[in-house]
């Protein structure tokens, strides 16, 4: 994203909206879909903590937010909240993000989160598409970096199948899963450039994501999508 106008900084999002909104989904992916979690124990029962997830469809976010072991919010789009939808959304205790800029309000309001001891859900690939993790921003390196948080990868499968649409619901019934890996620390190398050791530990992040996603697909029979369908997420 490059500078230019910003939004206002808004007051972060409170705890309520997000544990809310963690027992409608698990309720939900428990009972409409075949949903399961795995690895729960890997994410820290306290303090701060972000999710990074790999991203195919637009059930993703609520997936993990119904299933993760603890409350989330979740950084999303601006072109989400709007609608009834939107209101929903912002009710949750999600974190809108306009990503034609440099979006200060946003990164603002995760870090009050993350400070307070919550957790933020971040979707390093940017994007709707196969869910590999093929690329990856640098975002949720500067999120753990700027915060102390540690980063867990989180394995999304099930919610898109090659051929639906990425902006689709999966039918009743279909299995989805969420799988957490153990948790990263993110800290800058000495001797190294910042810019260059933000490459690389974004690099990293995105080879431990995409390792763990096509890991926990193969073991669990949930296959990623294969068509090249993308959007920005």
């Amino acid at each position: 994203m490059t500078e230019g106008r910003r939004r206002n900084i808004e007051p972060p999002p409170g705890p309520r909206g997000a544990a809310l909104g963690h027992g409608i989904g698990a309720v939900v992916f428990r009972t409409v879909y075949r949903g399961r979690s795995y690895g729960n124990t890997n994410v820290p029962r306290t303090g701060p903590v972000i999710y990074a997830a790999n991203h195919t469809s637009f059930m993703d976010g609520p997936l993990v937010f119904g299933l993760a072991p603890r409350p989330v919010h979740f950084i999303v789009k601006q072109e989400m909240f709007t609608g009834a939808m939107g209101r929903f959304i912002e009710a949750m205790g999600q974190i809108p993000i306009d990503r034609s800029i440099a979006d200060r309000a946003a990164l603002t309001s995760a870090l009050s989160v993350l400070k307070r001891g919550g957790v933020v859900g971040i979707f390093p690939e940017g994007r709707r598409g196969r869910g590999d993790v093929a690329e990856a921003n640098a975002g949720t390196v500067w999120l753990g970096l700027a915060s102390g948080a540690p980063v867990v990868p989180v394995a999304v499968l099930g919610t898109r199948r090659t051929g639906q649409s990425i902006s689709g619901f999966p039918p009743p019934l279909r299995r989805v899963a969420t799988v957490f890996d153990s948790p990263l620390q993110m800290s800058l190398p000495d001797g190294v450039p910042r810019r260059q050791a933000m490459a690389d530990l974004t690099e990293d992040l995105r080879r431990r994501l995409s390792s763990h996603v096509l890991d926990a697909s193969e073991r669990l029979g949930l296959p990623l999508p294969a068509d090249d369908q993308t959007e920005r997420a």
